[in-house]
């Protein structure tokens, strides 16, 4: 059998180790109006969202998906204790929506929250205007506002997710718990080797919960300006679950939201095994990536194997130390960068990325006929040369009034403003450069990419994406088919407390 073997790779910047892949103020208002006194209570469940409540799998039927997603603030179970959280439809994380190539999706969504918020379908190619993947929504408190698109025929199967995206919120709300997952099932589900495997969804989210229960807001600006990070790490909602694998079996594991995390990177390894990657943000790869550690960043999502082939037992699914950045002002690298400065090696205090964490465990149960790897999967297409080459340049600045922002260009975000424009059925190559003190992950809304070179040295490895780590120092340059849809989307950094803090440019796709 061919296998691919990588000891050491970059799927972008985003995929490490043997592998690939890769204010302030608003939280202070937000902590009073969910303050004890005036804590906002579970909405009565009237019959349209009765049937939805607690079910945690949503799937389409006779081609459609019409479903109620109720956002709504309250105590959920959280590691066997009881929570008081943002969540979808009473549960976090929130139900998995399952659907087909050429599904009608018709969603209702209903905003019990005490805040404004909006829905994003990310990494979904679907129109990014009207009542579909639209990011510059407004759903006040107690609105209702119908979603409704149409996947197209030709998407491809993978692994995705919905979140909340209303510009300097988005952090604090999915940090608060809102984020869910969705399926697209397909020509990579059908291959008999992936068909055969027990799969499971791993949703890795990190928490800050305090004694009453309640989400811990960042304590000053310095936080937000690293991305905030919560010291419990779960995994479905749970601390440390275990997932069973006959010896001989074959897992399937689609590490979907590792980042319902806004700004956690996660770093993964399973003890005395390794991951078959078979998938990541866009779909199906061409053949299997044998790997020992994934470097999964915020937005990113893998699709992995694991053959169950070691002596029984139990073994760990760990998060390993990383570095994603530092708040350094003079040093190694000059006024930014991983080194020494002036403030010396800043950290978020919440972080425990300086040691290995246990997120899940392994455990043989039973035993079954030894089930193979799939020799090859589904080719991935090769994108012509680009019409024309862009530039962006990821950084940051300080502004009266407003302390630290987070720019691409030297802008901020502005709805109002188009930073860039595309033109429909062209392609485009991006080189996007991080000058500033932190990792940042590029995320591109509505369109796919293909990873072409690091700093200049081309990229092996051939797969779909729409997050990219673009690490301190480093250039990356991604290949884009603008296709299907036209209007305005954006791209922005996918630490999401930079993207509520300027890190955000519009796109305007014309026909």
């Amino acid at each position: 059998m061919h296998l691919n073997r990588r000891k050491f790779l970059m799927l972008g910047g985003t995929f490490t180790g043997a592998v690939l892949l890769s204010q302030c103020a608003s939280d202070s208002k937000t902590r009073s109006t969910i303050s004890q006194s005036s804590r906002p209570q579970l909405v009565s469940n009237s019959k349209d969202v009765s049937e939805y409540i607690g079910t945690k799998k949503l799937t389409s039927k006779n081609g459609q998906l019409d479903v109620t997603l109720d956002a709504r603030y309250g105590e959920v179970n959280l590691i066997d204790r009881q929570a008081r959280l943002f969540n979808y439809n009473g549960l976090v994380p929130g139900p998995r929506l399952e659907v087909q190539p050429g599904d009608r999706v018709r969603l209702q969504f209903i905003n019990n929250l005490p805040e404004a918020t909006n829905l994003h379908y990310h990494g979904l190619h679907i129109p990014p205007t009207g009542n579909a993947d639209n990011i510059f929504l407004n759903i006040a408190p107690g609105e209702k506002f119908t979603y409704e698109f149409t996947i197209p025929q030709d998407h491809r199967a993978g692994t995705f997710w919905y979140h909340p995206h209303l510009h300097g919120s988005t952090a604090r709300q999915l940090f608060r718990g809102l984020a869910g997952t969705i399926v697209v099932r397909g020509e990579l589900d059908e291959i008999p080797e992936v068909k055969s495997a027990h799969e499971e969804f791993l949703v890795i989210k990190d928490f800050s919960i305090d004694d009453d229960g309640e989400i811990v807001t960042p304590s000053n600006h310095m936080v937000q300006m690293a991305g905030r990070e919560g010291s419990l790490l779960t995994v479905n909602g749970k601390s440390n679950p275990t997932f069973a694998i006959p010896s001989g079996g074959l897992l399937r594991w689609r590490i979907a939201i590792a980042n319902a995390s806004p700004s956690r990177f996660y770093r993964l390894s399973l003890e005395n095994h390794p991951f078959y990657l078979i998938a990541t943000d866009g779909g199906s790869l061409s053949e299997p990536v044998e790997m020992s550690q994934i470097l999964l960043t915020p937005g990113e999502r893998v699709d992995v194997l694991i053959r169950g082939d070691r002596e029984p037992g139990r073994y760990r699914l760990f998060n390993l130390p990383y570095d994603r950045g530092s708040m350094g002002m003079m040093g190694d690298g000059g006024m930014m960068g991983r080194g020494r400065g002036m403030m010396g090696r800043w950290r978020n205090r919440n972080n425990n990325s300086d040691s290995t964490e246990v997120l899940a465990t392994l455990s043989y149960d039973g035993k079954t006929q030894t089930q193979s790897l799939p020799q090859k999967l589904i080719p991935v297409e090769t994108l012509p040369e680009p019409q024309t080459t862009k530039r962006f340049s990821m950084n940051h600045s300080m502004s009266p009034g407003r302390g630290m922002v987070f720019l691409i260009n030297g802008n901020a975000f502005d709805p109002q403003r188009t930073d860039t424009q595309a033109q429909l059925n062209t392609v485009e190559d991006w080189e996007i450069t991080n000058t500033g003190m932190f990792d940042h992950p590029f995320h591109l809304h509505t369109n796919y990419f293909q990873i072409i070179s690091r700093n200049g040295q081309p990229e092996t490895l051939n797969a779909w994406k729409d997050t990219v780590l673009v690490p301190i120092g480093e250039t990356v340059r991604i290949r884009i088919p603008f296709r299907d849809f036209t209007g305005k989307t954006v791209y922005h950094c996918h630490i999401l407390d930079h993207e509520d803090l300027g890190m955000m440019g519009v796109v305007e796709i014309s026909g």
